[in-house]
């Protein structure tokens, strides 16, 4: 079975470290993972509706209930990395973000139209770039897909 997508938008801040745990943190507790939603619907009003409330004791305990199909969503990635890795997120780079964009100031309409960048990210693996609303950061845009 192939990789499953997921895509996420958080508010912006400086520490990005704090913005994934506290999106971490919320999908647990909402129970927007794998073992407790078998496939999460990443669009709305379907995503917002998927809220059956943490199944398991902790983050670390969703993931190894998971197994090696992994929790199907932000779960599965723990930090950053600079370049790509397996569980972590890891930055589009300026001239990846223009060759996908054709801007270095993406918007929230232009990093939703995910086709291209579907293309260029493996399993397991998360990218992450910057949104911005009138030329300022406003949002991160995390994507990735799930091991399995």
């Amino acid at each position: 079975m192939g990789g499953h997508a997921y895509w996420y938008l958080v508010p912006y801040q400086d520490d990005r470290q704090k913005a994934l745990d506290e999106l971490r943190a919320r999908e647990f507790a909402a129970g927007r993972y794998h073992p407790v939603i078998s496939f999460i619907k990443f669009t709305e009003p379907a995503f917002s509706a998927q809220k059956p409330g943490a199944k398991h004791k902790t983050i670390r305990a969703a993931v190894k209930a998971s197994a090696e199909d992994g929790t199907r969503s932000i779960l599965d990635i723990d930090g950053f990395s600079e370049r790509a890795d397996y569980g972590k997120a890891a930055p589009l780079g300026p001239g990846r973000v223009r060759e996908l964009y054709g801007t270095d100031q993406p918007t929230r309409d232009m990093v939703l139209d995910r086709g291209q960048l579907a293309e260029s990210v493996s399993r397991g693996q998360c990218v992450y770039t910057i949104v911005y609303a009138g030329g300022a950061p406003s949002e991160l845009f995390f994507f990735g897909y799930s091991y399995d």
